[in-house]
């Protein structure tokens, strides 16, 4: 399998929803949906896909408001982001398929999940879809900068070059000490256009919207607890700035009301937010989960 993924567009209500595909070494193989997270590209995927190794295509798009999707506009919300994953996987004529999504894209798997059941055979959440009311005292704007961190910070930077943007990365504690050419590559399809004005292709208005809901939205909170297939969840161990406290925990999972006869839920050692993607631990994890069932 090549390790560079095909381009292709599905419509989508308002223009062209871009995609990766990285195509399975054998016609009629299963097809796999990822959606990534908040601030990120379909190529965070990239070392899922090498470890799958052409045993399924995965698709991994761009969610709206984002790299190679930016241009298709608002509204935005994790409704309209599922309704986008429904219409890309009808449009591969492939489903029921297993969708697999990280961070934000956990809640917009779940959702996509129970919104369209005939489309999705099983779903795999990555440090995501698991929501909790917001502490007392604590207000939207503070929660999402608390939760997104430098990856907020970004979206009003300009970059004079190149270079720059990969200094920015490369200070990150979850970013710095894993880095590769990989992790390069997907971070550099972030920037738009030119220099000494580069930027990140994310639309804010798009984090702001879907951040929020991410927070609070009920719709998207239930997802998870009615969930019409086999499900899992996997989370990290450490935070999205690799501290040690990651945004899950068994005490958490319990608290948040987690059926996990139904979705059962586990740990990945060692990994951060962004780990879990693409260190070997993480990794191996979810292509075990991907190719389950």
């Amino acid at each position: 399998m090549s390790p560079h993924p095909e381009e292709f567009t599905v419509p989508v209500p308002g223009g062209d929803l871009a995609a990766l595909r990285w195509p399975a070494a054998a016609e009629g193989a299963p097809v796999v949906v990822a959606v990534h997270g908040i601030t990120a590209n379909g190529l965070s995927w990239f070392e899922v896909a090498r470890r799958l190794a052409g045993r399924v295509t995965l698709v991994a798009p761009d969610l709206r408001g984002r790299a190679a999707s930016r241009t298709v506009p608002g509204p935005y919300g994790l409704a309209r982001h599922a309704e986008d994953v429904a219409a890309l996987i009808t449009a591969l004529g492939a489903g029921p398929v297993t969708v697999v999504g990280h961070s934000m894209g956990a809640w917009v798997t779940a959702l996509a999940a129970v919104r369209h059941p005939a489309l999705v055979r099983r779903v795999l959440l990555v440090d995501g879809a698991l929501s909790f009311p917001l502490p007392e005292g604590v207000g939207e704007e503070d929660a999402l900068a608390a939760v997104l961190g430098p990856a907020l910070a970004r979206l009003s930077t300009t970059f004079p070059d190149r270079a720059a943007y990969r200094e920015f990365w490369l200070r990150h504690p979850a970013f710095g000490p894993a880095w590769t050419e990989e992790i390069d590559a997907y971070t550099q399809r972030d920037l738009v256009g030119e220099e000494p004005e580069l930027r990140s292709s994310c639309v804010p208005e798009a984090v702001r919207v879907d951040g929020a809901q991410v927070l609070l939205d009920a719709e998207a909170a239930a997802a998870v607890h009615r969930l019409p297939c086999p499900a899992e969840l996997l989370w990290a161990e450490r935070g999205l700035l690799d501290e040690p406290q990651g945004l899950y925990d068994p005490g958490r999972i319990a608290l948040a009301g987690l059926d996990t006869a139904r979705v059962p839920a586990s740990p990945v050692a060692g990994s951060n937010h962004y780990s879990i993607l693409w260190g070997e631990a993480g990794a191996d994890r979810i292509v075990c989960g991907l190719l389950a069932g």
